[in-house]
């Protein structure tokens, strides 16, 4: 076979340099968690914004971590389904653009939602850890605000992976191929790809709103989405997308 008929040269530039650019840095957090005391997850990935281990560039620094392998294999394995053709529809630099958007729009709002509930995330293990009321740990937090004493444990509240960024890819498939199959595993009949992407949204929202402890920012998927939702409309307003894909 050659080059130019390989798997790897198929997949469009963008969408093969992501996958790429991802999966060094997972390889570099395995090392170097493994090999040396350097924290990377520290340093990049997204920490709620008063936290004292919060620096801007992990708004976009967290869309390139991941947790484990299995977090990093199925981003990427999604990115590489939808954002191939995506990439070819939209063009290299506009599908760029969109990725990096709907990544910095999950990061947004995973930000607004850790600030209207670290509180109650916090305060009553730390109520039970010193022995006090609920009221009383809430009162004593408030009062450690308004001094502008550190909060160490908001250093806790952080997020990585590519899925805010993946979702808003998601969402462009829908809308730009709305009546296009989708094959899920387990399930005998095809999707069409607009209730996909409702149906994932939906999900989504429901865990959000129910607050489920699963580790999973919910709401940072469905940020992806919004600003991808956003994004999608903009383009089709102004005539950049051609309208018959809708």
């Amino acid at each position: 076979m050659t080059q130019g008929n390989s798997f790897f040269s198929r997949i469009p530039t963008i969408t093969k340099n992501l996958i790429i650019i991802n999966f060094i840095v997972w390889l570099a957090t395995m090392v170097l968690s493994s090999r040396t005391d350097f924290d990377l997850e520290k340093f990049g990935a997204l920490h709620y914004f008063e936290a004292s281990d919060f620096n801007p560039v992990q708004l976009i620094t967290y869309m390139f971590m991941h947790a484990d392998f299995t977090h990093f294999f199925f981003n990427m394995f999604a990115l590489f389904m939808f954002g191939t053709t995506i990439e070819r529809t939209l063009g290299q630099k506009r599908f760029l653009f969109y990725y990096i958007s709907c990544g910095l729009g999950a990061a947004i709002i995973q930000e607004i939602t850790w600030y209207f509930t670290w509180e109650s995330i916090f305060t009553m293990p730390l109520a039970n850890q010193n022995g006090i009321s609920f009221e009383e740990m809430s009162q004593a937090i408030a009062q450690a605000q308004a001094m502008g004493i550190d909060m160490p444990f908001l250093n806790q509240l952080l997020t990585v992976g590519a899925s805010g960024a993946v979702y808003g890819i998601l969402l462009a498939f829908g809308m730009i191929f709305p009546n296009q199959p989708i094959y899920m595993m387990f399930i005998p009949i095809p999707i069409k790809a607009k209730y996909f992407v409702i149906g994932y949204g939906a999900i989504e929202l429901l865990y959000g709103l129910s607050m489920a402890n699963d580790g999973v920012a919910h709401f940072a998927h469905l940020g992806g989405m919004l600003f991808g939702l956003l994004m999608i409309l903009y383009w089709k307003r102004k005539g950049i997308i051609n309208g018959n894909y809708f």
